[in-house]
């Protein structure tokens, strides 16, 4: 198959990787509640060893888990296993937080099982899919509020699986520009 490298991109322009990977300070995805400037500076200095402490009080701290919550209630969703849906949730929303918090700080938090559902795919066929507790993903939401920007920073720019601000129509535009250039 002969390439044309005079033809328009197939690969709409929309998608636009977020943010420089290489300044955190330029970051404008991450949680500003969770990571603050002094914060991000550090991130891009780099961290004396190598080495962060104290996450798991950023993620337990009561402006994580309510951060958390907020995305999780955006993405809306149904119940866990336990029932509680997120309109439930919203109700007691502060106690439940509360609650939380005061598990995770005490390391006495364990997650509930997915509940399994089967969602069709066509032709008569199902897939099998797990929905977490709302409390379960609020608290995967924390762990990757404050665990996503310590890994980023050392991802390539060419890298754009599961990144923010990045998905497969911008890898499918740069291979486009690639063979655009002449490279096959």
């Amino acid at each position: 198959m002969q390439h044309n490298p005079t033809a328009p991109s197939r690969v709409p322009a929309m998608a636009n990787p977020e943010g420089d990977t290489q300044d955190p300070t330029q970051w404008t995805w991450v949680e500003a509640s969770i990571w603050t400037k002094r914060m991000l500076a550090a991130l891009g200095n780099g961290v004396t060893g190598g080495t962060w402490y104290s996450l798991m009080d950023k993620v337990c701290a009561p402006r994580t888990l309510a951060a958390a919550w907020k995305r999780v209630a955006a993405n809306k969703g149904a119940a866990g296993v336990d029932g509680i849906s997120i309109a439930r949730f919203k109700a007691r929303a502060s106690q439940y937080l509360a609650e939380l918090e005061k598990t995770l700080r005490e390391g006495s938090y364990q997650p509930l099982p997915a509940r399994r559902v089967h969602i069709p795919k066509g032709h008569g066929k199902t897939r099998p899919l797990g929905i977490a507790a709302v409390k379960d993903r609020i608290v995967q939401a924390a762990v990757k509020m404050v665990l996503e920007p310590i890994f980023e920073r050392d991802f390539l720019p060419g890298n754009y699986g599961f990144r923010p601000g990045r998905g497969c129509k911008d890898a499918l535009r740069e291979v486009d520009q690639w063979l655009k250039a002449g490279y096959i």
